[in-house]
């Protein structure tokens, strides 16, 4: 059988690569030194035309299977590496058959769980890559795959603006099916549990760990995460119309599980609709940064977080979804936030600093709303709360003053 290479390669020079040898016997010039996981084939990194490639030895059965595996995940928006071809008909020097191939292109900035550990991991790092796995398992299962061997070794770690996000980078014991049934979702979780107790263990034995970390209990922490965030992302919430207060809702219930919401939208289906959230894990200071690229409002933390979810529910009120995202947050500035600001009278704005005084609002729409059972809208949350709530409050900008 002559040598093939079935794909979509940009790269007419992966061809020109050594196919004749066997990948463990590879030059050293035509490698690339990068941190590797765990793996059970021979993996290598070859660096063509600028890009960065990584080439797994395996059987022609499972380097067809897996890149196939790879493309449909590809296609439906999930969270993997990027299959570009695989290569069969390998002949060695000798004549003798050699394993196929298969290519991904290298994530780039991403590293597997054990480079970022190489030092003794702090909780609160682990803790936000463990959030990451859960989400990445999540929105797999969502997606009808079946995982089959779930552990950080099969996984990628890429922290991007702020953002940390989980990558599948090994399909092989994978299947993808319309829907994943109970059975097999509970086996999965099963087989996670099970191999991140053991790779925690195993970083334990090597000194790894933070002495405060106890393995079983990140297994069972990592299992909790996903049991609440699939129960929050399936829930059935069939909708008539798009309630400012119901989406505000759901994101206060992701936010106290630990994530934030990377998107949202309405998915519409004769006359009513179903409002789906996408999770992420985002490091300290995201929000601040992003709301200052966005709005150019300079806040807290805590603060922007609580307004760039309003940001978000604007944009999905609205159908903004597929709108510039510096376009929507000029749209919200102008006609949300401002006028919110302005609807206070000019005596009592100085009482709060603006971003502190439009979180507050937000929060007692909030409470307006659950008393309700409704959105009450952000006009008569206003009136209320000047009326109500800061008449009584002290001039921090005052006090600030008195005591500088």
């Amino acid at each position: 059988m002559p040598l093939q290479l079935t794909g979509a390669p940009s790269d007419p020079d992966l061809l020109r690569l050594p196919w004749d040898v066997p990948l463990e016997k590879w030059p050293e010039h035509r490698l690339v030194a990068l941190p590797r996981g765990i793996s059970r084939h021979v993996v290598r990194f070859a660096r063509l035309s600028g890009r960065v490639y990584a080439i797994k030895e395996i059987s022609e059965h499972y380097a067809r299977r897996e890149y196939r595996l790879l493309w449909d995940l590809h296609r439906l928006d999930t969270p993997a590496v990027e299959p570009v071809a695989y290569v069969t008909g390998r002949t060695g020097a000798d004549g003798e058959p050699l394993d196929s191939a298969l290519i991904t292109r290298h994530l780039q900035f991403s590293l597997p769980y054990r480079a970022v550990m190489s030092g003794t991991i702090r909780p609160d790092t682990l803790n936000r890559l463990l959030d990451a796995l859960a989400v990445l398992f999540v929105r797999l299962h969502l997606n009808g795959f079946y995982w089959g061997d779930c552990s950080l070794s099969n996984v990628l770690f890429r922290r991007d603006a702020g953002s940390f996000a989980a990558y599948l980078v090994d399909a092989e014991t994978g299947e993808l099916h319309p829907m994943i049934s109970e059975g097999q979702r509970r086996h999965d979780i099963d087989v996670a549990h099970t191999n991140l107790y053991g790779e925690m263990l195993d970083l334990e034995a090597g000194g790894l760990l933070h002495p405060s970390i106890d393995p079983e209990q990140v297994a069972d922490s990592v299992c909790s995460r996903y049991h609440a965030l699939w129960g929050e992302l399936t829930s059935d919430e069939i909708i008539e119309e798009v309630d400012w207060h119901m989406i505000d809702q759901r994101i206060r219930r992701l936010n106290t599980l630990g994530f934030d919401v990377a998107e949202m939208m309405v998915r519409r289906k004769a006359g009513t609709g179903r409002l789906i959230v996408r999770p992420k894990v985002v490091d300290a200071g995201h929000h601040q940064r992003r709301l200052l690229r966005l709005t150019g409002l300079d806040v807290e933390e805590n603060q922007a977080r609580r307004l760039l979810n309003d940001l978000d529910s604007f944009r999905v009120s609205y159908g903004l979804r597929h709108e510039d995202e510096a376009i929507v947050a000029h749209r919200w500035l102008a006609e949300v936030f401002q006028p919110t600001v302005e609807a206070v009278p000019e005596e009592l704005r100085r009482k709060l600093e603006p971003a502190q005084l439009f979180h507050e609002v937000l929060d007692h729409r909030w409470y307006m709303s659950q008393e309700a059972g409704g959105d009450v809208g952000l006009h008569a949350a206003v009136q209320s709360y000047v009326k109500n709530v800061l008449v009584f409050k002290p001039d921090e900008k005052a006090l600030i003053s008195e005591s500088s």
